[in-house]
């Protein structure tokens, strides 16, 4: 006769078991997509060499794999927090491009202020342009019930086209001769490189604060207190007495407002003006590290680096071995399934009956 399988909890967890099960995650997808590497012809151990040599071989590899991290930190951030308060955030993408937006409408002339005011002003207004772009959904969370799953989704879609035909219009830059791009922004609003002829720039360090900030707040303060009751049990906390509405439009707010500091790093300090392809998928990605970090503002950092890592590593390898760069997708994917899977086998055991 078959035997019928339960889950059940586990009474207690260790803190070494749960630090271990995202490594052993990431193990486990390195050995799979081997199975790929293999059926391709080429040796394992020399592609995950070139793609670990690619990511942090030298100098200009470092500083590529931490710019190419600093807006996926800030969209894992703004899915960590919204995923807390179990608000399911899919929207980052276009709030990315909101931020960069709101960024390229102050940065390029509307005010001349000094570099110490005005990158300032632009982090705030990218915020502030984020945020406004998970208004619409929260709302309609919470008055109607309407599933923010689709509404955030399908509201990249909008805020896409609506920047595509600014740039085809009223922000395209005449001196462009035609091209689909905005106006640079001013000096005074370019982030300072960190390391000389290089890509990093100012944006790594902003979004590492970022992190400390949002772990002090989820951890030390009462809102963070709140996030995580109404995550937890919206039911009990209600009874409580916390504002389940409140709770949410604010965690919507910090959520936006962090994804839209994502698209300030981009334009004013990786690219310099906004145009269509400013992000290649940053804010999909970021759902991604949230959940490798297991929604922790800290391991988001960890979590960042390490797709930056894939993503950069794997262009090296591909030039080294006849392998192709979409593998980095592959091990992406596969990393975080195995990671969920084992994060829940620590925290249950499987029973047969």
């Amino acid at each position: 006769m078959a035997r019928a399988m339960r889950f059940e909890p586990r009474e207690r967890v260790s803190v070494l078991a749960a630090a271990a099960a995202p490594l052993a995650g990431v193990a486990v997808a390195l050995l799979l997509c081997s199975v790929l590497i293999l059926w391709t012809g080429e040796s394992v151990l020399e592609a995950y060499w070139l793609l670990l040599k690619g990511a942090f071989g030298t100098k200009f590899a470092i500083t590529e794999t931490l710019s190419r991290a600093t807006p996926l930190i800030l969209t894992g951030l703004a899915a960590a927090v919204a995923f807390r308060a179990k608000f399911w955030n899919i929207g980052a993408e276009g709030q990315l491009y909101c931020g960069a937006l709101a960024a390229t409408w102050v940065g390029t002339g509307l005010l001349i202020l000094p570099p110490v005011l005005m990158i300032p002003l632009l982090f705030l207004a990218g915020a502030l342009g984020g945020g406004a772009a998970l208004l619409v959904p929260v709302i309609l969370k919470n008055r109607l019930k309407v599933d923010e799953v689709v509404t955030t989704l399908l509201l990249n879609f909008i805020i896409l086209l609506f920047v595509s035909y600014l740039l085809e219009g009223p922000l395209k830059d005449p001196m462009l001769m035609g091209w689909p791009q905005a106006a640079p922004i001013i000096d005074e609003g370019v982030l300072p490189r960190l390391v000389e002829r290089s890509r990093l720039h100012l944006g790594l360090v902003v979004a590492v604060g970022a992190a400390l900030m949002v772990w002090l707040v989820m951890t030390f303060t009462v809102w963070g207190y709140e996030i995580r009751a109404v995550g937890h049990n919206a039911a009990a906390a209600a009874f409580s007495g916390i504002k389940i509405n409140r709770t949410i439009i604010r965690t919507a707010l910090l959520s936006g407002g962090l994804a839209g500091m994502a698209g300030v790093t981009e334009v004013a300090g990786l690219k310099g003006y906004l145009t269509l392809d400013l992000s290649p998928g940053f804010g999909y990605a970021g759902i991604a590290v949230a959940m490798l970090a297991q929604l922790h503002p800290i391991g988001v950092l960890a979590s960042a680096l390490f797709l930056s890592a894939i993503y950069v590593g794997a262009d090296s390898m591909s030039r080294g071995v006849n392998i192709p760069t979409y593998i980095a997708d592959v091990l992406v994917a596969t990393s975080m399934l195995a990671v969920v899977l084992s994060v829940m086998l620590t925290r249950f055991r499987i029973r047969f009956n």
